[in-house]
């Protein structure tokens, strides 16, 4: 981050706010951690108060790196970010940078990759894995060096900037000062904005500074530093009367009176001052200011004259006099850029641009940044975000195309909504431009953003859109892969009323289809249906139907390699459902033999946990849960990764191993993960709840855990685990000591149900306990 230049004024006032801030970032230069909001009305000093803190932090040797958020559409999502971490991993030593690069930070900082290479599958927390690597890193770093992190402009941050901002504040590492910076008005903060402020303010020590404007006294001394006059008592009153005491417009108007010494006008607003400054200015620096504000804050010199159609020389010398007013100034840190001297005076030169102009200006850049090739990460968003703005004067293919680009870059750094944003924005273009194939690209990658991001409702109109357009192209396969996420869609909510009529349509397509993945969407989808309604011999049937096919299949057209992992491993716990737990164990072991890598082996052991937990097998349980965890410690795959974390809290609590603080820590997993929204098998973790409570002695808890599995199994009916359900309400009965024929019917009950649905795991586990009952 640049400290105040020689030519800055010195800060006037804040000398409270200065000492807080100091205070905060003495903290993280001691080893410890500092968290600091500065807000305020926009021109209030919000930025100028962290220079001139963090400029003692740097003097002193800590590392301060800035990420500024930007107004407009035309920002990069991620973009303080790429900046800040971009610095961060430039300060490590080559070996440490290159090793955090191969992994989730490589896709954020460098333009590679396009983060929608898998399938559209279950939630992969790939957002998650991103901001736990950041915290790695700048725990690593500040171990080192301490750092301090400034975040500028927090109103105008993406989604996923925001999100990453109070992930950090909750993980901040020692040695790391974390400051944001955010506007009051103008805009309002949004709700993003307001659930970071309430995520920090929970965390022990933040200091929140609200700047106000400034008194009297200090506005005289703002001028007077800012003019080298006395502005005297009459003229100082009238700038604090007319600016409200706010520094940028006190700043401004100080200028005018340099100028004349007195001030006979006060113009109202911002906007009217920088109106007055730029009615000196000719037609041609004028319309390169224009341009320079639909750039952006920091405006390229290069992009700049390419759009303007100037030499680079002849652009420079038109910007004398824009430059000699104050509009514009030198890019801190970057002897090839520009920089507008505050927000307010690029969006009162925005408001200033005949809107007539705009979208021809819009297009004239987006030429100028395709003129300069590839160019860094950035472009692709922004070229994508002028064509947009140029509205009909851009070939709709074009700004389709660009747009799907972006999207592509936004997903690699993990901006779900921005990524899903520019997206279904293609999608729209392509549909009214009548480009069919270029509508099914960008709805293929907006189900697949929307499928990587919790199963957000609206992807399943997209998917429906797709699934159409895919079926008039021809395209039999791709439509059934389409259905076949939609089914995905439905039963991962356990929406099993939808998620049967679908999967009946999968099966009926494949009976009629010469295709083997169309056949193999068919059997799977209706295999996976019957284990959900609990029709386990016939879920069976079909599950090892569509494997026999699939791997016939293979060679000719394998489905992608995450599908088969999951798709084999449900095989494998019905197999164990069906009775056959000796099969199901084998294939599990060949599974933990072929996985090479963390996904694979999280796929694995989640399954297998899950299965060893209603198999009853306390041993296997804990084996299984224990290699997934350690392979996945931060819990990345947060899908996947509770139902390790559950397993092995059941196998704690079931052998004794302190049950109580097992019983904590599965209710709370459970309350996490699998109740907003409610996700599949969480009737079976609330009667797997009631089997750790009952070993923890807490028989009233246990009542009330089965008592809310037969709520979801009769809200949700999901029922692959209801004979397991009932067994355990055998348990508690015999545990409460009641009539020996009272548990021998409810036991009798979760036999006989259990045989009916062909579950013969639980059959043989009620037998079991049937014959050891008086």
């Amino acid at each position: 981050m640049h400290e105040p230049g020689p030519g800055s004024v010195a800060l006037v006032g804040r000398v409270e706010e200065l000492a807080a801030l100091r205070q905060v970032i003495e903290s993280g230069l001691a080893g410890g951690t500092g968290l600091a909001v500065v807000e305020g009305e926009p021109g209030v000093g919000k930025t100028r108060l962290v220079e001139e803190a963090v400029a003692e932090a740097g003097r002193r040797g800590a590392h301060v790196v800035r990420g500024d958020c930007f107004a407009g559409g035309g920002t990069p999502s991620m973009w303080p970010w790429v900046r800040v971490i971009g610095a961060i991993l430039d300060s490590l030593p080559e070996p440490a940078r290159e090793r955090w690069l191969a992994g989730e930070l490589g896709r954020l900082v460098e333009a590679r990759g396009d983060g929608l290479a898998g399938p559209m599958m279950p939630a992969d927390d790939s957002q998650f894995r991103l901001f736990e690597r950041v915290a790695g890193v700048v725990g690593e770093a500040s171990a080192q060096r301490p750092r301090v992190l400034v975040i500028d402009d927090l109103q105008w941050a993406d989604l996923a900037s925001l999100h990453l901002f109070a992930h950090l504040v909750t993980r901040l590492p020692g040695g790391t000062v974390l400051i944001g910076t955010l506007r009051t008005v103008a805009p309002v903060p949004g709700s993003e904005v307001t659930r970071l402020l309430a995520t920090a303010s929970r965390v022990p020590g933040l200091c929140r500074l609200r700047l106000g404007p400034l008194n009297p006294d200090e506005v005289a001394e703002l001028v007077r530093r800012e003019t080298g006059q006395d502005p005297g008592h009459d003229a100082a009153r009238s700038i604090h009367a007319r600016t409200a005491g706010n520094p940028f417009f006190v700043r401004e108007l100080s200028r005018l009176f340099a100028d004349t010494g007195v001030l006979t006008r006060v113009p109202t607003t911002v906007r009217d001052v920088v109106r007055d400054r730029m009615a000196g200015l000719d037609d041609d620096a004028r319309g390169l200011l224009q341009i320079a504000a639909l750039i952006g804050r920091d405006i390229e010199l290069s992009l700049l004259a390419r759009v303007a159609g100037l030499d680079l020389e002849t652009c420079l010398h038109r910007l004398e006099p824009v430059e000699a007013l104050g509009l514009l100034g030198p890019a801190p840190g970057n002897p090839f850029a520009v920089r507008f001297a505050h927000d307010l005076v690029r969006e009162s030169v925005i408001g200033s641009t005949p809107r007539p102009q705009v979208p021809e200006l819009h297009l004239r850049i987006a030429d100028a940044l395709d003129q300069a090739g590839p160019g860094d990460d950035s472009t692709a968003e922004r070229l994508a975000h002028h064509l947009w703005a140029a509205g009909p004067l851009a070939d709709p293919v074009r700004t389709a195309t660009a747009l799907i680009h972006a999207g592509r870059r936004a997903a690699a750094k993990s901006a779900v909504q921005a990524a899903e944003r520019h997206l279904r924005s293609a999608a729209g273009i392509a549909r009214t431009a009548g480009r069919p194939e270029l509508e099914l690209t960008a709805l293929a990658l907006t189900a697949a953003v929307g499928m990587q991001s919790r199963y957000g409702a609206a992807t399943r109109d997209v998917l429906e859109r797709a699934e159409q357009l895919a079926h008039g192209l021809g395209l039999e396969r791709e439509a059934t892969g389409f259905l076949f996420s939609r089914w995905l869609v439905h039963a991962t909510l356990i929406e099993l009323d939808r998620s049967g009529q679908v999967a009946r349509r999968l099966l009926d397509q494949g009976q009629i289809s010469e295709d083997p993945t169309v056949r193999t969407y068919g059997l799977r989808a209706w295999g996976l249906h019957q284990w959900h309604v609990g029709n386990i011999g016939e879920s069976f049937r079909y599950l090892t139907r569509s494997s026999q096919l699939m791997h016939a299949a293979r060679d000719e057209d394998p489905v992608r390699h995450d599908v088969e992992l999951l798709m084999d491993g449900m095989l494998a716990e019905t197999t164990a459902l069906h009775g056959r737990v000796g099969e199901a164990r084998a294939m599990f072991d060949r599974a933990e033999a072929a996985a090479d890598d963390p996904y694979a082996i999280t796929v694995w052991s989640s399954l297998s946990a899950r299965t060893a937990a209603i198999a009853g097998d306390p041993a296997w349980a804990l084996r299984v849960a224990e290699r997934g965890i350690a392979t996945d410690p931060d819990f990345s795959f947060v899908f996947l990764g509770n139902y390790q974390r559950l397993a092995r809290c059941w196998a704690r609590a079931v052998t004794g191993r302190d049950p109580a603080a097992a019983v904590a820590e599965a209710r709370r997993l459970i309350d996490a993960n699998l109740l907003d929204p409610v996700r599949t098998c969480v009737a079976t973790w609330h009667g797997l709840l009631a089997e750790m409570q009952m070993a923890a002695g807490r028989l009233e808890d246990a009542s009330v855990s089965l008592e809310r599995a037969g709520h979801f199994l009769d809200a949700y009916r999901q029922r692959y685990a209801e004979g397991l359900i009932l067994l355990l309400r055998a348990r508690l009965l015999q545990a409460r000591g009641e009539p020996a024929e009272v548990v021998r019917a409810a036991a009798e009950r979760a036999r006989a149900l259990s045989a009916e649905r062909e579950a013969h795991l639980f059959a043989d586990r009620a037998e079991e306990f049937l014959a050891g009952l008086p």
